[in-house]
């Protein structure tokens, strides 16, 4: 987030103002992802796409967050989730993960720095693919 700031900073003479700012930080945020990845060369899900220690004890909240099968599914679950999306190749992650996040195609499509039929089409092809991939998963589910 910090480099995302110092480039933005540095381009913010370049700043259209009918532009969406918050697109435009995530495009600057995406490139230098990219740029990153490119130097380091190597997959940065490796550790999970949530590497992150939970802010609250899972045990601590709740009648049904005490037992201990439940809390073994949903990390099942949760990591059968997470390998499907580290499946998946790097656009049709970065796009699953902004239609998540809630931004529009168009917003998507000025961070990914393509067209918005671009976006629908990968869109439409990764959820294809999850639910391909998760396809045994919901059929366990349904039982």
């Amino acid at each position: 987030m910090q480099e995302t700031y110092v480039h933005a900073f540095a381009a913010l003479d370049r700043l259209d103002p009918s532009w969406n700012v918050e697109a435009w930080l995530f495009r600057i945020l995406r490139n230098a992802f990219v740029s990153r990845r490119r130097r380091d060369g190597h997959d940065p899900t490796e550790g999970g796409l949530d590497t992150v220690a939970p802010a609250v004890d899972a045990a601590a909240g709740g009648a049904l967050r005490g037992d201990v099968e439940l809390e073994a599914m949903r990390g099942l679950v949760g990591e059968e989730i997470a390998a499907a999306l580290r499946s998946l190749g790097e656009e049709a992650r970065t796009v699953v993960l902004l239609d998540l996040e809630g931004f529009t195609e168009a917003e998507t499509a000025g961070i990914l720095g393509c067209a918005p039929g671009t976006v629908k089409s990968r869109l439409s092809r990764a959820r294809a693919a999850l639910r391909e991939r998760l396809a045994d998963y919901a059929r366990t589910e349904r039982r």
